[in-house]
């Protein structure tokens, strides 16, 4: 078969691979990655290749996240329906629409990450505690987050998703009430401008506070990133360890059949020489014997024509 643009090889939809790859168990997740990758480069399909190699490998928590994602799919989508209104409610700050649905997301959390821990456990990978933490925290930033939830919607989710710090666990449940800020006591005798400089400078500060909390969750994501980057290597390094030393044992087990065959081969040239020595032996007997039988009837018929001879 080949593809539209002419070259060789089978067509491979990639976003099947990846949907494949990512309901996957973690353990298995490296081996089949490589396994279509390598089929994609082999027919000549290197952006495929690509692609599917750069898919990472789920953390166990993830994977659940995900696992949960497709196996039931009528809870999930009301969840993300859930998360949508929450993000609507508080953005539209609306107190009483966002306690109500503030208790739903705590209690269908819960019970999702419940749901998610028996659908492991029926897999054959029962989750920890701290996995299981883990399953909340990113049901949690599917909630508040449209790209987490749209990654977990996708059922790829890699790593644990994190809430947003603006729409953090603690202040979604608080239900915040816009408020007007309470007017600051100032001495009439200080100057407008001096009030200004405060303000600047406590407007600085926030901004140096939120530009810390940014960048310090950008170097939490890269860690997370760089640890799923390590992960990835020890586990095609694995990968290659095994097979390598399937190879060997391969190997192994051949050369153990040359040398067998060898040594049958060896046995049997010497057993032919024995036997070509004996046949030699016999061949020159029967020589020897020929030569005496000849000289024997040579000396007969001399004999024979003297007696011949005489009787005339």
């Amino acid at each position: 078969m080949r593809r539209e643009d002419g070259r060789a090889g089978p067509v491979e939809d990639v976003e099947a691979v990846l949907d494949e790859l990512y309901a996957l168990p973690p353990s298995d997740f490296v081996a089949r990655r490589e396994e279509h990758a390598a089929a994609a480069r082999t027919g000549r399909r290197a952006e495929d290749a690509r692609r599917i190699h750069a898919a990472r490998r789920p953390t166990l928590a993830a994977w659940a996240a995900n696992l949960l994602r497709r196996s039931r799919p009528d809870e999930a989508r009301q969840f993300l329906e859930l998360g949508q209104a929450l993000r609507e409610a508080y953005a539209t700050l609306d107190p009483s629409g966002l306690k109500e649905l503030s208790a739903q997301r705590r209690r269908i959390v819960s019970e999702l990450s419940r749901q998610a821990a028996q659908l492991a456990r029926t897999a054959g990978h029962p989750l920890s505690d701290a996995v299981q933490r883990d399953v909340e925290t990113t049901l949690r930033a599917v909630l508040a987050d449209r790209e987490a939830a749209a990654v977990w919607d996708a059922g790829r989710v890699e790593s644990v998703l994190t809430p947003p710090s603006e729409f953090g666990t603690e202040a979604v449940a608080a239900a915040p009430v816009r408020r007007e800020p309470a007017p600051t006591r100032t001495s009439r005798a200080e100057p407008a401008a001096a009030r200004r400089r405060k303000d600047e400078a406590a407007e600085r500060r926030r901004a140096e506070r939120e530009e810390r909390a940014a960048r310090a969750r950008e170097e939490a994501q890269a860690a997370q990133a760089r640890l799923a980057e390590r992960r990835d290597a020890r586990e095609e390094a694995g990968v290659r360890l095994e097979r390598a030393g399937e190879r060997e044992r391969e190997a192994g087990e051949r050369v153990a059949e040359l040398e067998e065959q060898l040594r049958r081969a060896r046995t049997e040239r010497e057993r032919t020489r024995t036997e070509r020595a004996e046949a030699q032996e016999r061949d020159d007997a029967a020589a020897d014997a020929l030569a005496g039988a000849e000289r024997e009837a040579a000396a007969a018929a001399r004999r024979a024509g003297r007696a011949e001879r005489d009787s005339a």
